[in-house]
């Protein structure tokens, strides 16, 4: 049996410890009361701004920034990152992908710990031109998720390009870091126009995310050398996962933030485990990139073949989640309910309340299994699913490649 490194013992200890304190001394709750009516305060004396922003209001400036913003939302990374693994840009596609769930939970978190408003609709216009922009709207304010994103991101992607092509030109650099520094500003002021967030939002967005860069461009080849040598990484991976599902803050009220939280973390611990069994099968260094030794034509069949798959996979991960979960749950004797996956399991309103009333602590998601009624297993079936999808993107479908000759 391969060994657990101290080091991941004592970050797991280290999480479950911050549970119990945090739930012993409310630590959210005296947060939430120190910085929510500071940041409040700010969302409501910053209105007035947004409103003359707004009255430079055009159909082309609200085109232009509702598709500005569905380039770096969720969604999008979501599809973007399977295209990026099979350019053979591996190192890039997961670093890209584990730190964008980094700014996910972290995001998430600090949203649902403040608790903070956003700009008071009707007093001013909101723009929500697709499905996504309406879930987004439901979430807390501070910070912008798209502001810390694309600064996380783009920033990261910068120092790849300039780290690879080995550029020391001091042009290219300032032209590089110009053109981002535009994108995080257009994406910021879009967020004010569109009505969904306050020059605070972006501000702590902006801070948040260049604090996380700078922390990620420290760790991330430690990061990427444990995943493809570690000892225990997917035991590890998987356990972590389980403890920053019961580590997140609860919010004031239930928002989409934790929904939004488990994909990603479902996405980023499959990303772990396909690329730690076959690194070096394909996702070394000398596999063939797109332009050089991998033809254009060549990335165009992959995508046909891949993008079908992981749609197909991940129909397939729910589906069997949602029968495989409820069995194991009932084999267990644990009472769960489902608020969306399995409508036989949809509680009442006022079991709905019950249970959001008890979950007041971090103790209490953790041992579920004594302090709560019910337990959802949506959060599961939702973890299982994006998991499934995200090795499908690292395993299986370079599988299909290497067998196709793609």
């Amino acid at each position: 049996m391969e060994s657990i490194p101290l080091w991941q013992g004592l970050t797991l200890c280290g999480i479950v410890s911050w549970i119990v304190i945090s739930s012993c001394f409310n630590v959210t709750l005296k947060i939430r009361s120190f910085l929510q009516p500071w940041v409040t305060h700010h969302v409501i004396s910053g209105t007035p701004l947004i409103i003359r922003i707004q009255k430079y209001q055009h159909g082309l400036l609200d085109a232009f920034f509702s598709g500005l913003s569905c380039v770096v939302s969720v969604p999008f990374y979501t599809a973007f990152l399977p295209l990026l693994f099979w350019s053979g840009h591996g190192k890039l596609a997961r670093q890209m992908t584990l730190l964008m769930a980094f700014c996910d939970y972290t995001g998430n978190c600090i949203k649902d710990v403040v608790s903070a408003p956003r700009p008071n609709c009707p007093l001013v216009r909101r723009v929500t031109a697709t499905k996504d922009e309406e879930d987004n709207a439901l979430e807390y304010g501070l910070p912008s998720s798209h502001t810390l994103n694309t600064v996380c991101l783009s920033g990261y992607l910068l120092h790849y390009v300039l780290s690879y092509t080995q550029n020391q030109n001091a042009s290219v650099e300032f032209a590089g870091l110009a053109i981002v520094c535009l994108f995080v500003g257009l994406i910021g002021f879009g967020r004010v126009y569109l009505g969904m967030h306050s020059v605070i939002d972006i501000i702590g967005g902006l801070v948040i995310g260049l604090a996380i860069l700078a922390f990620w461009l420290t760790v991330h080849n430690y990061v990427d050398e444990f995943i493809i040598l570690g000892q225990n990484v997917t035991t590890f991976w998987a356990a972590l996962s389980f403890m920053l599902l019961f580590a997140y803050p609860t919010p004031e009220f239930p928002t989409p933030s934790f929904e939004y939280h488990t994909a990603f973390n479902g996405v980023a611990f499959g990303i772990v485990a396909g690329v730690q069994q076959t690194y070096h099968q394909f996702h070394h260094e000398a596999v063939p990139r797109v332009f050089t030794q991998l033809t254009v034509p060549a990335f165009l069949g992959r995508m046909l073949v891949g993008i079908p798959t992981i749609l197909l996979v991940k129909f397939c991960s729910k589906t069997l989640a949602k029968w495989v979960l409820p069995v194991i749950s009932n084999t267990l004797s644990l009472h769960i309910k489902s608020t969306s996956y399995i409508p036989m399991l949809k509680g009442s309103v006022n079991d709905k309340k019950s249970d959001e009333a008890k979950q007041s602590s971090y103790l209490q998601k953790l041992f579920f299994f004594s302090c709560q009624d019910s337990f959802n297993v949506d959060t599961g079936i939702r973890f299982l699913q994006y998991a499934g999808l995200a090795w499908s993107v690292v395993d299986l479908v370079p599988s299909l490649f290497s067998h196709l000759s793609l």
